[in-house]
């Protein structure tokens, strides 16, 4: 969780939601990932997505079964589908998503006993951190530019 996290501040530094995740098959780190929306005007770029592709290339092949994806942030529903068609074993977040997240606060994507894989989740490793970072990109962007001494009106 360490380096998703190192991943997830970079990714605000780069104007991007600070998430970061990684795939790490048989105690090594097999993808990385991080937030890549804004950078390549891509919807699908979360960090989910990009490490669970890294990973299947470096792995050369789709069925990520015995990977275990880390990441930042509850994944939303599209990262928890991918999770699933991915035969991904087990999933480690860090905070839960009350708005967009699909592994306990809206759904339960990855355990729905209606789906032909269901992961195993643990949560919370790291969340101080992770949330923190979090709610701190998000304050900043909230707020306002401050206005310049000669912007005002006398």
């Amino acid at each position: 969780m360490s380096e998703a996290l190192a991943l997830a501040r970079t990714a605000g530094s780069e104007g991007e939601v600070p998430i970061g995740a990684v795939v790490v098959f048989e105690g090594r780190i097999v993808g990385r990932g991080r937030n890549a929306r804004e950078r390549g005007n891509d919807p699908t770029a979360h960090a989910e997505i990009v490490a669970l592709q890294e990973a299947a290339r470096s792995l050369g092949r789709w069925r990520l079964t015995g990977c275990t994806l880390y990441v930042t942030l509850e994944p939303c529903f599209m990262c928890a589908g991918a999770l699933v068609n991915a035969r991904v074993d087990r999933l480690v977040f860090a905070v839960l998503d009350p708005k967009a997240g699909a592994v306990g606060s809206l759904a339960d994507v990855c355990r729905d006993p209606r789906l032909n894989h269901r992961l195993a989740v643990d949560s919370g490793v790291l969340g101080d951190e992770c949330g923190a970072l979090l709610k701190d990109f998000f304050r900043e962007r909230r707020k306002k530019p401050e206005r310049a001494k000669s912007d005002e009106v006398d």
